[in-house]
């Protein structure tokens, strides 16, 4: 079908409010390796196994990328898909064991009181059978998704219901953010500039990972289906998808676009060389495809291998006719650009790595942090903070995570790109007071919870990796690997 469920969640799905957490199980330490056993076999969670095809439709759907096809049998993206998949089974197996149900009821209240399927404010089967219609997914699959996500809810909803929270647990809550504190802090931007890389570690890098310096140019071919052009009318009718199942299906049998194109009266729109930021060869961007379809055609996988494709409720016939590599040479701004990147980042891990070796040692205190300075020609300023907003110098992370050093302490703290990166001394720190009458403390309460409420998800993840036997049979997971 040209539209299944999985490219349905991409586009319309319903706007349900679930909290689902992903129990995601560390395969290493959980059961010994199938030693052989049936190759269709990919898992068994105890006795339940996990077919290689029931997988793959799953993986499938997550519309990799050319890259990361390319990369599946040297990292382990697909191990990581399927702790996920395992953990969404292991989810299942508790629902049901927990006696959790989604009646009919249930379920005809939550389809009735979504807005996508009002009118006037009232609920019309008319828009929900449209909804279907153009979605092309059928009620039975469609409702059955809308229970499990209700399943998950509620039983998320179980494991930490009737949770009372304690003064203490939203006093600190409410102190982690609300706090004046004083410290003295060194910039280390200067610091890891100073270590500029050899031309001889720019090559050296750049031999060791010639092959990822490439530019990759497609040709493209596409052409808009319209009710006008196949089913001679102008609604998304019946009609319209009965013609278009019957042109997905010839091109599912093998053939070609420009037969296809020709039997159905299609327009087809080239392109001819084309890089992923839509430029030529000659570095001009092709301005006749709207970026949303482009970026929808340029991750076909294989060349001459059409596809239908959905956007914004427009069918297309689209493939990628032809792919042609060029290598990118080491004087390529964009490459230096790449490599220069890659080494200082290389440089900051290493530096921060010998500085907080050097905390956890003792080896930081007032005057030792001013010393740093002194050596490194650095400048060790003095500065007050009073809220998480106050971002003059520090990002709110940044923040939270000063709010976090205790009086006399020296800390390293940088954001997730290690873009800044401060060493931090915290010298005097002033605590704010809530009242329990105050509008803050119900806010701070539902922080508290949320904190209390993580912490039970977590020490149930940890449980169910100790319930459940997960035994994973690695010759069909490295087959799966190599037969994209």
């Amino acid at each position: 079908m040209a539209t299944s469920i999985g490219k349905l969640s991409k586009s319309f799905f319903v706007k349900i409010l679930v909290g689902i957490i992903i129990l995601p199980f560390v395969f290493w330490g959980m059961g010994d390796v199938f030693r052989g056993g049936n190759q269709n076999v990919i898992a068994t969670i105890d006795s339940k196994k996990i077919s290689a095809q029931e997988f793959l439709k799953y993986f499938n759907r997550l519309n990799l990328s050319n890259q990361q096809i390319k990369n599946l049998p040297k990292t382990d993206l697909m191990e990581k898909v399927l702790s996920e998949y395992i953990g969404r089974k292991v989810m299942a197996l508790e629902i049901e064991q927990s006696g959790i149900i989604v009646n009919d009821n249930s379920l005809r209240d939550i389809i009735r009181n979504d807005e996508l399927f009002l009118k006037d404010n009232k609920f019309s089967r008319t828009e929900y059978e449209k909804f279907l219609l153009m979605s092309n997914v059928t009620a039975p699959i469609f409702e059955q998704n809308i229970v499990e996500q209700e399943s998950r809810r509620q039983f998320l909803s179980f494991l930490a219901g009737g949770i009372t929270i304690p003064d203490i647990l939203v006093e600190n809550a409410f102190k982690k953010e609300n706090q004046t504190k004083t410290i003295k802090y060194i910039n280390l931007e200067k610091y890891h500039l100073n270590k500029k890389p050899s031309e001889e570690k720019i090559k050296e890098l750049y031999n060791k990972n010639k092959s990822l310096f490439i530019q990759e140019f497609k040709s493209i071919q596409f052409a808009e289906i319209t009710p006008q052009i196949i089913s001679g009318n102008s609604q998304y009718d019946k009609a319209f998808f009965k013609q278009l199942d019957i042109l997905e299906n010839k091109i599912l049998d093998g053939q070609v676009f420009e037969e296809a194109s020709k039997e159905n009266n299609l327009k087809i729109i080239s392109i001819k060389n084309i890089d992923a930021s839509k430029k030529n060869k000659e570095g001009k961007i092709i301005k006749n495809i709207p970026d949303d379809l482009f970026k929808k055609i340029y991750t076909i996988k294989k060349e001459k291998s059409p596809e239908i494709i959905k956007i914004k409720n427009k069918y297309f016939l689209a493939e990628i006719k032809s792919i042609k590599i060029n290598n990118r040479p080491m004087n390529d701004p964009e490459v230096l650009k790449t490599i220069n990147s890659q080494l200082n980042f290389q440089n900051k891990i290493e530096n921060n790595t010998s500085i907080m070796k050097d905390i956890s040692l003792g080896g930081f205190n007032e005057v030792k942090i001013k010393k740093f300075a002194t050596d490194n020609n650095l400048e060790l300023k003095e500065y007050k903070i009073s809220s998480l907003k106050q971002n003059e110098i520090f990002s709110e992370g940044i923040i939270k995570r000063i709010f976090l050093t205790k009086d006399g302490k020296v800390d390293l703290i940088t954001d997730s790109t290690l873009t800044k990166n401060f060493l931090i001394l915290a010298v005097k720190t002033k605590y704010d007071k809530i009242e329990k009458t105050s509008n803050e403390f119900e806010k701070y309460e539902a922080k508290a919870r949320l904190n209390l409420v993580n912490k039970i998800y977590r020490a149930f993840d940890e449980n169910l990796n100790q319930k459940y036997k997960v035994e994973l049979n690695k010759r069909t997971i490295d087959r799966l690997k190599n037969s994209f």
